[in-house]
Order: C-alpha cells, then structure tokens, then sequence
C-alpha cells in the first residue's frame, strides 16, 4: 500500500460511517420502494393472523362476560349480537378487516370501551417502563461491548460476556420475582425497600408523586436492564472484534493516531450496522412493552393488559393489541432497513 493510497483508504471508511451521496442515479428509491411495499404486505399478514389467532383459545367469551352468573339463553343470544359474535366468521373477518383499517378495532367485551381508548391510556405507562429501560441497556450494552471487543481475551472481557450470557439467559419473570423477594418483601436482615408492584401508592401530587412513580419504576427496570443489556453488548463484542482487524485501523494507527480516537472515530462506526438492527428492533419492543415484567410488577401498561384480555377472553382487545406490537416491530425494522444506507452505501446497491 502507498502513502498517497493510505488517507483515501481511511477517508473512504469514513465516509462509509457518515453516510452515502445520494445522486440521482442512486439505486436509494427503488431500494425504498420495495422495503416500505414489504412492510406493508407484513402489515395486511399480521391484520389477517391477528383475527384467526385468538379464535383458536378455547373458552366462550361471551360466558367468561357473564362472571358465572345464571343468565338466560335470550341474553347470551342478546351478547353476541351486541359484539357480532353471531354473524358468519367470514361476515366478522370482513368487518374486522374493514374497521382495523380505519384504526377502529372495536368494542372491549370487558371493559365495554372502544379497544383504541384502552391502548392510548395504557401506552404512555408502558413507554415509561421501556423506554426509561431501553436507554439505559442500549447504552449500557455498546459501552461495555465496545470496551470488551477492544480488550478482549482479557479479566474484563471475560467477566463482562460471562456475566452477560448469564444474565440474558434468566427468564425476566423469575428475576422479577425474585428482586421482590429480595428487595421488596426483604429476606433475613435486609429489609423491602421498593414497592412489590404498581405504578404509585396514590395521593401524592406534584414532585412527591414523582418521586413516588420513581421509587416503583426502580425494580421493573432493573429487570429489563439486567436480561437486555446482554444482547446489545454480545452484537457490538461481535461486530467490533470483526471490524478490528480491518487494514483501514492499522493505516490509522499507523498513522499515529491514539488508540482510543482510532476505535472511537474509525472502529465504532463502521461496526454499527448490526447494532443498528437491534436498536431498532428493541425500540420496536418498548412500544409492545414485555408482557411478562409487566405482569410480574401489576405495571398498567399495554403488556399487563394484554395478559388481562387473554383471560378472557377479550378477542377485540386481544387483536387490537396484537396488531399494534406486531406494527411497531415492523415499522421500526423498516426504519432500520431505511437508516442502512445512510450508514453504508453499499446496502441500497
């Protein structure tokens, strides 16, 4: 390799990191085209399997509304005329169809509200959940990825993929349950100092009720850092240990760059792309929130009240439900699909 030939070569990776020319030539809009026509087909499959899904859990909805009690034949022909359970399926499929693509995806058997109302109320408490979770083991994740990629083979390295394979590989639920063990009931000297579930202990207002919202917020969050984490911090390991030995990292090395502005400005960067993908598929999972956690904390958020409609079961807000997470899954993988070239080039080519 010449001298002349080592700036353009670190130049070119550089520019691979910061993101393509688009011309007018560029082969970027086709690319567009047939990633936003894919999510639209995953959408319309996830419309259909959402209805005929929830169909096959056994159990009479309309009897599980009745809580048990006596009722007459007459008005459990009444209830699923009221929910147009007694129409055709094909007639049910059709109108399902027709409404979820309006955004209306009916009535709550349970709740007797329309299933949309239900969703937007429990949303903004499960983004706090996630989302607050989601910050915090991304970053957590490619912070300590990146140093064990950079230091691996060593002490740290070995500690910090042991103790993520570890942690990663517990179910949430049984570590939720036991940090309530621990932490909230207490267990021999250690006293609970946490909530054992919830979102507040009600009549606190202005900063105390933060604060109160807070002081819940600590275990589930916890939980979802210590099983996530792992994940974003074995990809960017892995992505990085294979951009390390990269020809461009020795030109820049040689060039007398510190080690650290080497991994920071060239490495990082182009290790990305798989890190990128996993981002956006998590992102996509805090709107869906994790069922389990929610469950295991009684967190009001989309993911309890899904577990609350299966045991019904509630078949609007089920569906309505399935639909949204299934969306913002896709959604977010094909923002990720749409952020590849700004990254790469060569991925729209």
């Amino acid at each position: 390799m010449t001298a002349d030939a080592t700036p353009a070569l670190v130049e070119d990776k550089q520019r691979t990191a910061t993101g393509p020319r688009v011309g007018r030539g560029s082969a970027y809009p086709r690319y567009l085209a047939g990633k936003v026509a894919g999510a639209a087909v995953s959408l319309l499959a996830v419309l259909v399997t959402s209805f005929f899904l929830f169909r096959l859990i056994p159990g009479d909805p309309v009897k599980t509304m009745t809580g048990g009690r006596q009722v007459s034949a007459e008005q459990l022909a009444a209830y699923r005329e009221e929910f147009g359970l007694d129409l055709p399926l094909w007639r049910q499929f059709t109108d399902y169809c027709g409404k979820a693509l309006t955004g209306d995806f009916g009535t709550s058997y349970q709740f007797r509200a329309p299933v949309i109302d239900k969703i937007t109320e429990a949303l903004p408490n499960t983004l706090l959940l996630t989302g607050t979770a989601f910050v915090l083991y991304t970053a957590l994740g490619i912070l300590l990825g990146t140093r064990s990629a950079w230091r691996h083979g060593k002490l740290g390295d070995r500690v910090n993929t042991g103790l993520a394979l570890t942690l990663y590989s517990i179910p949430s639920f049984w570590l939720g349950l036991l940090l309530i063990i621990v932490l909230s009931v207490g267990i021999g000297p250690l006293p609970g100092m946490f909530p054992t579930g919830g979102m507040e202990s009600g009549g606190e207002e202005g900063f105390a009720y933060v604060l109160d919202v807070a002081h819940h917020l600590v275990l589930p969050v916890v939980t979802l850092v210590a099983v996530e984490y792992g994940q974003t911090l074995l990809v960017t390991r892995s992505a990085l240990l294979d951009e390390m030995g990269s020809d461009y990292l020795t030109t820049a090395r040689a060039k007398g760059l510190r080690d650290d502005l080497v991994r920071r400005r060239h490495a990082v960067p182009n290790a990305l792309l798989p890190t990128v993908t996993l981002i956006f598929i998590n992102l996509g999972r805090t709107v869906a929130g994790v069922i389990l956690v929610e469950t295991v904390f009684s967190w009001p958020g989309l993911g309890g009240l899904f577990y609350q409609a299966l045991s019904v079961p509630d078949l609007p807000l089920v569906q309505g439900l399935f639909f949204v997470f299934a969306a913002a899954v896709i959604l977010m993988n094909t923002l990720a699909d749409l952020v590849y070239p700004l990254l790469d080039p060569r991925v729209a080519r």
